[in-house]
């Protein structure tokens, strides 16, 4: 069947990984915006990659890439193709739209890979994306897509995730254990600039404890991965209410986070290491629900973002 229309570009956007711990170095200066890590922290962070094997976010992503492509091609108006951009590690968005662009692409929907979205938070890739546009040889009108953190498809997939990890308990767990719904933590200083984007975080923990029907009672939401930086970061971190829970007579836990979309450092080492620990050290076993990875309704959740916004595409440059 000819398409309706032209070639659509869609840009999956992601914070990008190193692909070795030669590269971390290199890597959190990026984050920095140039300036170096502490030896002390660029030791610790090359410890943790090679714990977990280094981080399969970026081979995630073009696998999340290729089954959205799939999906849309099947199942959308026109014809597509997905590329992946990372911000501080290759593949870099710059080389992404570009590639859209030599493709033929009409127009281009980018996509932050976080379901809640701020402007402020998600600036860098704004700007980055931006910076790319401007080296492109042809101009090509490009939305970045705001947030679907309460998009029924992605709330169904985090919530069949968290019924999957149930299923998967000892019978004596699966009614009582308490669920602990994450996000990653941000600088306090941050978070009072942006309440809309923690009003976010906590609105799609509600709608998921609410898909699987856990009363309030048993669900808590709480942060994870706090950086190194000496400032005040949210709280309360998961790991501080692991003896609270053993308190209440608790044995076991089940963490879920809500903004993660791949299995990255975040979740196999900070939750699945680090975090199974000190639960562990409280008397507590852990268990964690399973990454959305390249789960068909997760895809789907993906597809119907990328209709959305192209519903809303106008001739002018950058909108979100």
């Amino acid at each position: 069947m000819t398409p309706s229309r032209g070639l659509t570009g869609v840009l999956l956007m992601s914070f990008g990984t190193p692909s070795s711990p030669d590269e971390v170095p290199e890597y959190l200066a990026r984050v920095l915006g140039g300036r170096p890590m502490p030896p002390e922290v660029v030791a610790e962070m090359q410890r943790r990659y090679l714990l977990i094997g280094g981080s399969p976010l970026t081979r995630l992503t073009r696998e999340q890439a290729a089954a959205l492509e799939a999906r849309l091609n099947a199942h959308g108006d026109g014809a597509y193709r997905v590329e992946v951009g990372m911000r501080h590690a290759q593949p870099w968005i710059a080389d992404a739209l570009a590639g859209l662009a030599a493709d033929g692409a009409e127009q281009v929907v980018a996509l932050v890979m976080s379901p809640q979205y701020s402007d402020v938070i998600m600036g860098g890739y704004l700007r980055a994306l931006e910076e790319a546009r401007q080296t492109l040889p042809r101009p090509v009108p490009t939305r970045v897509a705001g947030s679907w953190h309460t998009l029924p498809a992605f709330v169904d997939a985090l919530a069949q995730r968290v019924r999957e990890a149930l299923d998967g308990l000892p019978a004596s767990d699966r009614d009582s254990i308490p669920l602990l719904l994450t996000a990653h933590s941000l600088p306090k200083t941050v978070a009072d600039r942006e309440p809309s984007y923690m009003d976010q975080l906590r609105e799609t923990a509600r709608l998921v404890a609410e898909a699987v029907g856990i009363p309030d009672e048993r669900w808590r939401f709480a942060y994870q991965s706090a950086g190194h930086a000496p400032q005040e970061w949210l709280r309360p971190d998961l790991t501080e209410l692991f003896p609270e829970l053993w308190q209440a007579g608790h044995s076991s836990v089940l963490v879920a986070p809500v903004q993660f979309l791949a299995d990255h450092l975040e979740l196999l080492y900070d939750i699945d290491i680090a975090a199974r620990e000190q639960a562990d050290g409280a008397g507590l076993r852990l268990y964690r629900a399973g990454a959305l990875n390249t789960m068909p309704q997760f895809i789907r959740a993906l597809a119907d973002v990328v209709q959305r916004e192209e519903k809303r595409m106008s001739p002018t440059a950058v909108a979100s």
